[in-house]
């Protein structure tokens, strides 16, 4: 029996947050626009295309953008109007497909093996949808097509802006062996660089290598890079993911010296965290706290519970005994963070209790 090749496509919108205020300003037309605050911890949520050729970039401090392009123009963000234009962009997919698995506001695959409306194949689906999408928001968004998740994301950064590519089954391993490993999605920076220092510089390189070596080196992500070099990738589109963590980070317009200004933050801190938690009803046993200093060295420190946690308080004790040992401060403090991870719906929690119940 002949396995079914499935159609994949990933949707990625051009510089979206960028893009909505250039299309709600007219005026902003043309003009290097970043996304975020004009102030010195301001940093940039994102940049128009006019502004990256410059070398503004999002999640640069709005002070180095500055530098690269005097005339930035920062505008700040709106997100209850990026929420809104994303529900819009998410209900054009809702009609050709209900396999949909949003990776962000602004960015989605779409398995469109079994399209609930038929065309000729992904690629007029793709098509079909860029346009509606311009038409219905006045934005444009990328597309890239191909057979399984991995490739389709490597295509859509093929034709940006305002484009289009496919990678069919009988060009996925070529494709990728002529791409350098720090252009493959799911290896990150660090990652790239211990490749670089075995001499896996490309896709052919990576190719080389054995499964066990790669273990080796990699663990557990092994398996991935070892399919991911041979245009192999059988990650499913997850219409439902559950969510993996809730977090809030805060960068200080002033730098944090003293243990009652942490203390403070923390517990303001907590009240925004616990607050995501009660509207998506949800909680968790582990927590995170992260701390970066004027320096930018970082740190981060967890604590799991055995029970989840029940209220901000809670939250809010946690994180300051994970800050504990850090005082005092070795040097002021300009981030602090928490997340928290490891998360309980009400049935999940109900199940947890009955459990421990029955090993009592």
């Amino acid at each position: 029996m002949t396995a079914v090749v499935r159609r994949i496509i990933h949707i990625d919108m051009d510089a979206f947050y960028a893009s909505v205020e250039q299309r709600d300003n007219p005026g902003l037309k043309g003009q290097p626009v970043a996304v975020g605050r004009c102030q010195e911890r301001g940093v940039v949520a994102a940049a128009s295309y006019e502004a990256r050729k410059f070398g503004v970039r999002s999640a640069m401090p709005s002070v180095q953008a500055q530098r690269k392009c005097p005339h930035l123009i920062f505008v700040p963000p709106r997100f209850d109007v990026y929420r809104a234009v994303s529900a819009q962009i998410h209900a054009i997919f809702a009609r050709y497909t209900p396999l949909i698995q949003p990776l962000s506001l602004d960015e989605a695959y779409l398995d469109v093996t079994n399209p609930l409306l038929l065309r000729p194949s992904a690629t007029a689906i793709a098509e079909e949808i860029r346009a509606a999408i311009l038409y219905e928001t006045g934005l444009t968004a990328s597309a890239g097509v191909s057979y399984n998740k991995f490739l389709a994301t490597l295509a859509s950064d093929y034709r940006k802006p305002n484009g289009q590519f496919v990678i069919p089954p009988n060009r996925g391993e070529a494709f990728v062996a002529n791409l350098p490993v720090n252009a493959f999605h799911g290896v990150g920076p660090a990652t790239a660089q211990r490749m670089h220092t075995l001499g896996i510089h490309t896709g052919a390189d990576l190719r080389r290598f054995s499964l066990d070596i790669l273990r080796q080196h990699f663990g557990k992500a092994a398996a991935f890079y070892y399919g991911i070099a041979r245009g192999k990738d059988d990650r499913p589109v997850e219409p439902n993911r559950p969510r993996k963590s809730l977090g809030k980070e805060i960068t200080f317009a002033q730098d944090l010296r003293t243990s009652a200004e942490l203390h403070a933050a923390l517990h303001e801190l907590a009240a925004k965290v616990w607050a995501g938690c009660q509207k998506r009803n949800l909680t968790g046993r582990t927590i995170t706290l992260k701390l970066r200093y004027t320096d930018f060295n970082q740190c981060t420190r967890s604590l799991s519970l055995a029970d989840p946690v029940q209220d901000q308080e809670i939250l809010a004790e946690m994180a300051c005994r994970l800050l504990a040992p850090l005082l005092p401060v070795r040097a002021p403090v300009r981030l602090l963070g928490i997340t928290l991870s490891t998360l309980l719906s009400p049935q999940d929690q109900e199940a947890t209790t009955q459990l421990s119940l029955l090993r009592r």
